[in-house]
Formats: C-alpha cells, sequence, structure tokens
C-alpha cells in the first residue's frame, strides 16, 4: 500500500517512515508538516491511505480531512495523534475519518494501516473505552429510517454502548448464537464490515442522506 504521512514534526515523519517501511507490502510515498501540504500532496499523489497528525502549527489536520473527504468522499484518513480530546474524535468521527490512534501505541500503526486498507474502521483501545461515554454526550442515530426490525435496532444501540455478545445476550435474553445472527444481518443491510464500524455508524448519526 502507498501511504503518505502528515506531521509537522519532522522527527516523528522520519521515524514512521523507518518503522513502516520495514514493514512488507507499506511505501511512503512522501511526508508534509502542515494541512494545507495535506491537502496539496493527496492531490498531488493520491495515495491508498494518509496518515496524518491532528494538531499541527501550519493547520489543523482534521480541518485538511474534511476538506479531502468532501472533495473525494472514498479517501482513506487515518488520524495519529497525541491527543484523544473527545471533541477531536467526534469530528474524527463525523467527517468520515477511517480511523483514530493514539501516537504511544506505536505497534498498531501497521496493523491498523492494513486493516484500513481491508475496509475497516480502526480505533485506539483507549478511544474505543471512551466510545459510551461519547455516546452518551451525543445522540445516536435515528433507526427508523433504516430496514431493522425492533430487535436489531436494539442490539445496534447495545453495540454502540460498547457491550460484548454475551452482555448483549443477558440484556436481550438471547443466546450468544442469535444474538451473532442479529449482528450479522444488521452488518450486511447497512453494509459494514464490523462492531466498530457499526458503533462508529451510531455516534455519527447514521449515514448523510
Amino acid at each position: 500500500m502507498n501511504i503518505i504521512i502528515i506531521d509537522d514534526d519532522k522527527l516523528v515523519c522520519l521515524s514512521l517512515k523507518t518503522i513502516l517501511e520495514a514493514q512488507e507490502g507499506i511505501t511512503v510515498l512522501t511526508t508534509g508538516g502542515s494541512g494545507p501540504e495535506a491537502v496539496r500532496l493527496y492531490e498531488e499523489y493520491r495515495p491508498d491511505i494518509l496518515l496524518m497528525d491532528i494538531q499541527m502549527g501550519g493547520g489543523s489536520g482534521l480541518d485538511a480531512g474534511e476538506e479531502i473527504l468532501k472533495r473525494h468522499p472514498e479517501a482513506r484518513i487515518l488520524f495519529l495523534t497525541t491527543f484523544s480530546d473527545d471533541g477531536y474524535i467526534l469530528k474524527a468521527l463525523r467527517i468520515g475519518s477511517r480511523g483514530y490512534l493514539i501516537k504511544q501505541d506505536i505497534a498498531s500503526i501497521a496493523p491498523a494501516l492494513k486493516a484500513v486498507m481491508s475496509g475497516q474502521s480502526v480505533f485506539g483501545n483507549e478511544v474505543m473505552t471512551r466510545l459510551p461515554e461519547l455516546m452518551e454526550q451525543k445522540k445516536g442515530a435515528d433507526l427508523s429510517d433504516y430496514p431493522m426490525g425492533e430487535r436489531e435496532k436494539e442490539l445496534v444501540r447495545l453495540v454502540a454502548e460498547g457491550l460484548s455478545n454475551r452482555e448483549i445476550a443477558d440484556a436481550m435474553c438471547l443466546s450468544e448464537g442469535t444474538v451473532r445472527n442479529y449482528l450479522s444481518a444488521v452488518l450486511e443491510k447497512l453494509g459494514l464490515r464490523d462492531r466498530t464500524q457499526l458503533a462508529v455508524f451510531y455516534l455519527r448519526g447514521g449515514w448523510d442522506r
């Protein structure tokens, strides 16, 4: 896969380039240091994935990501930052990024890139543990517009709250096998791949219509 790294710390860019290119199948096309540069480089190189910091002196990565995704909704943007601020996480979800990782977890970056290439959304453990709290701050999707039964809608809400299949089974008085079947059906109906994408879908308020 071909990627671009955007971070206003040149040492971080160099370190990430060295680490990632040691992985088979990853090529770093170029690096940049600001939001506006990210927009320009994306247009020039059209990478498979744009790996980008959020807070940068030359312009916000979130603003750049939003601009890129408005022009290219198919763009895969993965944010890598030291900040796990709720506002940043919510905006990253809202604009349609493919993931949000914390820089300290370096070992997770290469697997995350591969997961994003396979169509998954990737959010670090620290971010995922906070999704239920974020759900309380923002109303989730109105599921009435989607072709799902009431049981399926309840399952979506429970997944978004961070419950496991076992916990969902207990809450809904179902077997784990039935929960798995419901989950598979919901993912197929919504065109999603996994539980993470389902939680993100609900947190974003559903698909743009």
